[in-house]
C-alpha cells in the first residue's frame, strides 16, 4: 500500500488496484467524547462550520504531523476503509514525505503508520515519487528536477540515479497562497473569510502569471467594520497580487537549487526541461511564471494531484529494481 500523506488530502495506492482513496486530511472530532465524527471530505465539509463541542482538525501542517493521535486515528481509518473494514490485515506500507523534515519528524509519521496496523513502513522523499510518478526516468544517470507544490511544503530536487543530488524543501505552498488571499481580503476590503473561501477564490480565479485578466467573482463575508455580512466582487489582477510574496518565495527556491546544480545535470535540465507535480502545479499560470524566470521550458505533469502516490506505487510494484530509492525503514516483528 502505498500513501501519500499530504497537509491537504491523503491519497492511498493499493498494488494491482490502482488509487483506491482520495480524501481531504481533515478529521472531525467530538471534544467531549474524544471520538471521531468524520474524516476525509464529510469533515472537511463541516471545517469553520461546526458547534462548540465539535472540531474539524488538520493534522498535518507544513508536510508534518502536527497533531499525532489524530493522525494516527486519520490513517487507521483510511486502512480500514481501503480494506472494506478486515481487522487481520497488515500491509507494506509506502509513505510519500517532504525531504526536509528532520529526523523526530520521519519518526513520528513511522510510529503513526505502525501503531495504524503496518506491518512494514518504509518512506521516501516526495520528490522521488513525484518523478517516479510523473514518469521521469529517475534510474538514469541524467538530470531530472522535478518541483512539488503541496499544501503545507514546496519540494524543489534535482534527481539522478534513483537518488537526489539536490533537494531544498520550503514551507510555503497552496495553504500559504490561500492564507495570503485571505489577509488581502481583511486588509483592502474590510472582509473576513474563512480557509474555504480563500481556496475557492484561488481556484476559481487566482493565477500566478497574467492570463485571463477579466474573471471577476462575488465574495461573501463578515464586514470588519459593520460586523454584518457582505458581498464584495474580487478581480483576478488584485488576487495574483495579493499572492505575489509567496509565489516569490517558490521561485527563489527553484532559483537556488539551479545554481547549486552541477553543471553537466544543469546541461541535462536545459534540454529536458522543469516538470511540476502536487496540487499548486494547477494553479493557472504558474508554469509561465517559473519558466519567465528561470528562461527553462516547464511542463505540468499528466496528473499533478496524484503523482506522489503513483510513485509509492510503482515504488512497490517494482520493489527489488528501486529499493535504493528509501529514506528510511521501520519493521514491526
Amino acid at each position: 500500500m502505498g500513501i501519500d500523506l499530504g497537509t491537504a488530502n491523503t491519497l492511498v495506492y493499493v498494488s494491482g488496484k490502482g488509487i483506491v482513496l482520495q480524501e481531504p486530511s481533515v478529521v472531525a472530532m467530538d471534544q467531549d467524547e474524544k471520538v471521531p465524527l468524520a474524516v476525509g471530505e464529510d469533515a472537511k465539509r463541516m471545517l469553520g462550520r461546526t458547534p462548540g463541542n465539535v472540531v474539524a482538525l488538520r493534522p498535518l501542517r507544513d508536510g508534518v504531523i502536527a497533531d499525532f493521535d489524530t493522525a494516527e486515528l486519520m490513517l487507521k481509518h483510511f486502512i480500514a476503509r481501503v480494506h472494506e473494514g478486515r481487522t487481520l490485515v497488515s500491509p507494506r506500507i509506502v509513505i510519500g514525505i517532504p525531504s526536509g523534515v528532520t529526523g523526530v519528524e520521519r519518526r513520528a509519521v513511522m510510529d503513526a503508520a505502525s501503531q495504524a496496523g503496518a506491518r512494514d513502513v518504509y518512506l521516501i522523499d516526495e520528490p522521488v515519487a513525484a518523478a517516479i510518478g510523473a514518469g521521469l526516468p529517475v534510474a538514469e544517470p541524467t538530470g531530472n528536477m522535478i518541483i512539488d507544490i503541496g499544501g503545507g511544503t514546496t519540494e524543489v530536487a534535482v534527481l539522478s540515479l534513483q537518488g537526489t543530488v539536490l533537494s531544498e524543501s520550503v514551507r510555503v505552498a497552496g495553504d500559504e497562497l490561500s492564507e495570503s488571499i485571505s489577509q488581502y481580503m481583511k486588509k483592502v476590503h474590510n472582509l473576513v473569510i474563512g480557509e474555504r473561501t480563500s481556496e475557492e477564490i484561488k481556484i476559481t480565479i487566482g493565477s500566478a502569471y497574467p492570463v485571463d485578466d477579466d474573471s471577476m467573482m462575488e465574495v461573501r463575508g463578515l464586514h470588519l467594520l459593520s460586523g454584518l455580512p457582505r458581498t464584495v466582487t474580487v478581480k483576478a489582477p488584485e488576487i495574483r497580487e495579493s499572492m505575489s510574496e509567496p509565489l516569490a518565495v517558490i521561485v527563489d527556491a527553484v532559483k537556488r537549487t539551479l545554481e547549486r546544480t552541477p553543471p553537466e545535470l544543469a546541461a541535462d535540465i536545459i534540454d529536458r526541461g522543469i516538470m511540476l507535480a502536487g496540487g499548486g502545479a494547477l494553479l493557472k499560470g504558474i508554469d509561465t511564471l517559473i519558466s519567465h524566470e528561470t528562461g527553462i521550458v516547464v511542463h505540468v505533469a499528466a496528473d499533478p494531484l496524484s503523482c506522489v502516490v503513483l510513485g509509492t506505487g510503482r515504488v512497490l510494484e517494482n520493489f527489488k529494481q528501486l529499493e535504493r530509492v528509501f529514506s528510511g525503514r521501520s519493521r514491526n516483528f
